[in-house]
């Protein structure tokens, strides 16, 4: 008598690594991949998964992973299940090569190409002992998988009208080339001869290779991105039940997305299919989009119409809301985080202050505005334990991946740049895929390499209360600091009055300003945009601009004119709908150049440094005029020879300046270090007390 293997003889056989509890075998899930979270039942085989829901047994688990059922089965001892090989190469070519002239007419008589036929390699054989026309099926990894057979149109005593060899073999996608870096449509259609018709037409089109009713909910992973997904079955009623079940799949997996349902039309009275669509019912690919679509589901369309040109100006009043003052530092902020929905334009900011100044809220309160998935926000986070939490491992090439293509990443409180050493090169936008090395512990306490492979570019905020920044970091960061003036701090305590005496009326109020709901849609209907790059029309002026003021270049300059170059494309990004285009590629304009170098004119002079601007303007605002009230007698006139300032004299300026006292550690630590490798003081022993340090500042700078 046959007797099914033991779950965990066949998890043994397939090499999948598992962990025994309590009588259940613990597994990373086959389905979403996430570790540890399939859980078997020893004695009935039974798994679940804890995260994406997939129940079954010891056979779905072997149909899933593409064994014959049969070879779960024992007598006396297991049987080693077999893994599914597809199908070789030079079969399909043999196949090609057989195709009877007969047969490519019949294909062109269903409107495919003599290039379609030989692109997608149709062919002839004998399988099963009766001809078939042949067409090559393969799997996400390019692989072929298997073939897919249609009867011989000459062979009508033929009892199935498709089949697949191997016998058994894994339903999948047919297209899958139409879901690589494509975000815009496509079209899920029935059969495989209505995909490449479609494609033939102009419209990226998949099917699955089951047929009606065979769409996997694991397939939707690759859907994520697209802004629109039409379904278009066949008119009977295995297409008609099949596309309400997709349609409904779809709308519960896939929310982001625009969902159409695509009738075909009534005038098709002898036809059902996308073929007979075309070929007898003279089809257009406008009509079938425009016209015989309609939306069932998913995200409502934007109406972009609505859109005005919108000016800084404008912007600043909107972000003002809920950020008081600091026009410069939530404009950039606003700017940076929306340059993320683009391919390669993103610039990073970096906010240095002491505590309490505002250094998170500005980035965090802009970033409130964007959509919630596009946002990855960290408090304290070590280097190595950032790759884990945000990576996903990968274990066929040994590593964890990082997607960071068109996110907006926000570190919080960091108390110091050992994180942003190890990416400096994705900070420096120096490959779109890189691989880094790291160390961690192992489970014996010794250190083992960890692979990691970080994708794509993100906008980058970084929050640190420590004022001291390596010169590398400082290079690949636009430099702020919150303000502190008495002005900006009345303001915000009354808004946090408002804000606290009744936080639902102020969410009210805020939810219900219109520019603001205004401003969420803009940013939303720009992602759908899905643009790869901004070019500039006349960078001619750029160089004269920039180069003006600049009598001597540095080697950060050349990073300088990037960050400008970056707030020029974002202006144009913002007003998008009002530049020419061409595909995904925006042109800037003279009013994008005038309204970026407005702002890096603002916040250019304490860059030029490598400075936050709170230590630039603790320098401007306090230790220069410390030094100059020194170096007056009691008429107000210059003295004839220099004083330089104590510590002392410093700290009671900026008390005088700043209401409040600054830490001793801060300043000796990190403030005076940074403005002597600024060049803008020096120390000296002070003459009548060696024990005594003097600052002197260059006070020809200011």
């Amino acid at each position: 008598m046959n007797h099914i293997i033991t779950i965990k003889e066949y998890l043994d056989q397939q090499g999948i690594k598992y962990k025994e509890s309590n009588g259940e075998l613990i597994t990373d899930c086959v389905f979403c991949h996430k570790p540890n979270h399939l859980y078997f039942n020893m004695q009935t085989s039974q798994y679940d998964c804890k995260v994406c829901g997939e129940q079954g047994n010891i056979m779905t688990l072997a149909k899933h992973l593409g064994d014959d059922l049969q070879s779960i089965y024992r007598n006396d001892k297991p049987v080693e299940v077999k893994k599914q090989i597809g199908v070789s190469q030079s079969l399909i070519n043999e196949c090609q090569q057989n195709l009877p002239e007969r047969i490519r007419t019949y294909l062109n008589d269903r409107g495919l190409s003599n290039e379609i036929i030989d692109h997608f390699k149709f062919g002839y054989g004998e399988f099963y002992g009766r001809h078939w026309i042949t067409l090559p099926i393969y799997n996400r990894e390019g692989d072929s998988a298997f073939l897919k057979l249609r009867r011989d149109p000459a062979d009508e005593g033929g009892p199935d009208k498709f089949k697949v060899y191997p016998s058994g073999s894994n339903t999948t996608i047919f297209g899958w080339e139409n879901l690589d870096s494509n975000s815009d449509m496509v079209v899920i259609c029935e059969g495989e001869y209505d995909r490449i018709l479609l494609l033939q037409n102009g419209i990226p089109a998949i099917t699955s290779t089951g047929g009606a009713g065979t769409f996997k909910k694991e397939w939707l992973e690759y859907l994520k991105e697209l802004k629109r997904i039409y379904v278009c079955y066949d008119k009977d009623e295995a297409g008609i039940g099949g596309a309400n079940k997709l349609i409904k799949m779809l709308g519960e997996h896939l929310s982001e997305a625009v969902i159409y349902k695509t009738t075909l039309p009534e005038r098709m009275i002898n036809g059902k299919d996308v073929t007979d669509y075309f070929n007898k019912y003279n089809g257009t690919p406008d009509e079938l989009i425009l016209s015989l679509s309609e939306q069932v589901g998913g995200r409502k369309p934007i109406d972009k119409t609505k859109f005005q040109h919108l000016s800084s100006c404008e912007l600043v009043k909107v972000l003002g809301l809920t950020i008081k003052n600091d026009e410069e530092n939530k404009l950039v902020s606003f700017l940076c985080e929306l340059s993320a929905y683009t391919e390669n334009s993103q610039f990073n900011i970096s906010f240095n202050a002491p505590s309490s100044t505002g250094k998170s809220y500005i980035p965090t309160e802009v970033a409130r505005l964007f959509p919630e998935e596009d946002i990855i926000e960290i408090g304290y986070c070590s280097p190595t334990a950032f790759f884990h939490d945000v990576g996903k491992l990968n274990k066929e090439r040994g590593g964890y991946e990082i997607d960071l293509s068109r996110k907006i990443l926000i570190f919080l409180d960091q108390p110091h740049t050992m994180l942003l050493e190890r990416l400096r090169p994705l900070l420096s936008h120096d490959k779109k895929e890189m691989h880094l090395k790291i160390t961690d512990k192992s489970q014996r306490g010794g250190l083992r390499t960890k692979n990691v492979f970080i994708k794509g570019y993100p906008s980058v905020v970084f929050c640190s209360a420590g004022l001291k920044i390596d010169e590398q970091e400082g290079t690949r960061f636009m430099l702020l600091s919150p303000e502190v003036n008495q002005e900006k701090i009345r303001a915000a305590i009354q808004e946090k009055i408002k804000k606290e005496a009744d936080n639902n009326c102020y969410a009210d109020w805020l939810n219900g300003n219109e520019d603001r709901a205004l401003l969420k849609e803009r940013i939303e209907a720009i992602r759908e945009e899905r643009i790869d790059d901004i070019k500039i029309s006349n960078p001619a002026d750029i160089e004269k601009i920039f180069l003006s003021k600049k009598s001597v270049l540095k080697p950060r300059h050349q990073r300088d004119i990037g960050r400008l170059m970056s707030l020029i494309k974002s202006f144009a990004l913002l007003n998008l709908w009002f530049r020419k285009r061409e595909g995904n590629v925006i042109i800037a304009e003279q009013e994008d150049i005038n309204e970026a170098v407005r702002i890096w004119e603002k916040i250019s002079e304490s860059q030029e440094y490598n400075l936050p601007p709170y230590i630039f303007n603790l320098y401007k605002d306090v230790i220069v005029p410390a030094y100059r009230e020194r170096n007056m007698d009691e008429h107000g006139f210059p003295m004839s020879y220099r004083q330089g300032v104590t510590r002392q004299d410093i700290y009671n300026k900026h008390f005088n300046v700043y209401g409040r006292m600054i830490e001793d550690f801060r300043f000796r630590q990190q403030v005076v270090p940074m403005l002597e490798t600024a060049g803008l003081i020096s120390q000296e022993p002070d003459p009548a007390d060696k024990r005594k340090i003097l600052i002197y500042p260059n006070v020809e700078s200011v």
